[in-house]
């Protein structure tokens, strides 16, 4: 099962906001955008390529107050995926969705069912959000995200999908037991086996200070929410983030983010699960040698075996620019964090590098930005456990006008993975989605997505999550702006 990594992604509106990401916030809710004519995905193509781009089939009728996105995509196995994020309902309202794909069609989005139950709000009225989707086999997933409770605190919730069918959304079990402070979300799933997912995300303990949370569901029944240990000492600056989890089989899990230290620095950090038993959550070794000017995250964790894992993401030199890292775990043990081989040469200004992708212990690809605020996106890959040198994405230059970013990398075995993101046109003030295919070991060009031209006559679009079912059989989601300036959900699909 090749589930999309995790990611802090590299957004085109943060981009051009603050000309570098802004990682997403416990309590971000509704981010900016995407509505379109809904079609089913037509007829046959060639093995291996990618479909034309469709807004997701319903989202548009349930998007009546103005801004949609796919916000994660996850394949189980070829043509057998589903994709979760948010609409805005007729009050203006966020609300979760979900949309399953099923022997290559997509179904039409549905509201996270139970959700409206949920997620009544305050005082500002109820905001809800799929924040991550993980399907470990055709029809059997998992979701997780938050939604506003009458008291207008942010809770947790995850939805289970088997046999096809969407279960209802139910508060994350016993996280009401450790949120004495207000808010909390569940930021990411991950599932090694049908029935057999993790949870992961943030909670205030009693004296406002963030800890870490994970919950377990086992042959599919989920537990409740513990502490993971650890992190409470490490953030002495009481601010934290928890990016990203990835499980290799039921029970070995990995997870990162980042914490803020008592000097206000922040760091990244990681934490293992092993046979079912959460570790204590340590700095990634390493990471503070480099991370001299005082920012450091780790955006995306990914699994290829139990106890086999990669962590990537950013820290700060001692001249104040961002460089990319990546922390590798062997047999259980977090080795020290390097700058990703070759990145230094391509970026001259900054670096982040935002998903990884494990196939199997030693065999993983990651990608991310460099050089902003005139900058283009990078792949780097693992193979036999070494690290090769960072490539700009095959012919992503030739599609950037001034700047570009790899958003999400999933592989389905090694050297067989897909990667998405965005670009700009030749002024920079319009962005675009693009797709890349690496097969046999060897990335082909980056293209523009299929159809999204015709969806996207606003400004913006971009591909947000990618994930590989099988080698040559993917799916990618994202956002376009429609006419009246509109954010609005795409899916497109490849088949292999």
């Amino acid at each position: 099962m090749a589930a999309a990594a995790g990611a802090a992604a590299f957004t085109w509106a943060g981009a051009v906001a603050s000309a570098w990401p802004a990682a997403r916030g416990m309590t971000t809710g509704v981010r900016p955008p995407g509505a379109g004519d809904a079609s089913a995905i037509g007829a046959a193509r060639p093995a291996g390529s990618w479909g034309t781009a469709i807004e997701v089939p319903g989202l548009g009728a349930l998007n009546k107050g103005g801004d949609a996105e796919v916000t994660s995509v996850s394949c189980a196995s070829a043509g057998s995926c589903a994709a979760g994020g948010y609409y805005t309902d007729r009050h203006h309202h966020s609300q979760g969705f979900v949309a399953s794909e099923r022997h290559g069609r997509w179904g039409k989005a549905i509201e996270v069912p139970g959700l409206a139950a949920l997620n009544t709000g305050g005082a500002h009225g109820p905001a809800a959000d799929v924040f991550s989707v993980s399907c470990a086999s055709a029809g059997s997933c998992a979701a997780g995200g938050y939604y506003t409770d009458r008291r207008g605190h942010l809770q947790g919730f995850v939805i289970v999908e088997r046999d096809g069918r969407w279960g209802r959304a139910i508060e994350v079990p016993g996280l009401g037991a450790l949120n004495k402070g207000g808010d909390v979300e569940v930021s990411e799933v991950s599932c090694a086996s049908a029935g057999n997912c993790a949870a992961v995300g943030l909670y205030p303990d009693r004296l406002g200070h963030l800890q870490m949370f994970a919950a377990s569901q086992r042959h599919g029944r989920w537990g409740k929410a513990i502490e993971v240990r650890g992190l409470g000492a490490l953030n002495t600056g009481v601010y934290a983030e928890v990016y990203s989890v990835s499980c290799a089989s039921a029970g070995n899990c990995a997870a990162g983010g980042k914490y803020i230290d008592q000097a206000g620095n922040t760091q990244g950090f990681v934490a293992s699960e092993r046979d079912g038993r959460w570790g204590t959550v340590i700095e990634v070794p390493g990471l503070g040698t480099l991370n001299k000017g005082g920012g450091a995250d780790v955006f995306s964790v990914s699994c290829g075996a139990a106890g086999n894992c990669a962590a990537v993401g950013d820290y700060t030199d001692q001249v104040g620019n961002t460089q990319g890292f990546v922390a590798v775990e062997r047999d259980g043990r977090w080795g020290k964090a390097i700058n990703v081989p070759g990145l230094r040469a391509l970026n001259d200004i900054n670096a982040m590098v935002s998903s990884v992708s494990c196939a199997s212990a030693g065999n993983c690809a990651a990608v991310g930005t460099y050089g902003l605020p005139y900058g283009s996106g990078f792949v780097v890959s693992e193979k036999n456990g070494v690290w090769g040198k960072a490539v700009d994405v095959p012919g992503l230059p030739a599609l950037d006008g001034r700047l570009a970013g790899a958003n999400s990398v999933s592989c389905a075995s090694p050297g067989n993975c897909a990667a998405g993101g965005f670009y700009s046109d030749s002024t920079g003030g319009e962005a675009k989605g693009f797709v890349a295919v690496e097969r046999h070991g060897s990335w082909g060009t980056a293209i523009k997505v299929p159809g999204l031209a015709a969806l996207n006559k606003g400004e913006y679009a971009e591909v947000s999550s990618v994930s590989c079912g099988a080698a040559g059989s993917c799916a990618a989601g994202g956002y376009y702006t429609d006419r009246r300036g509109h954010g609005q959900g795409f899916v497109v699909s490849q088949t292999g």
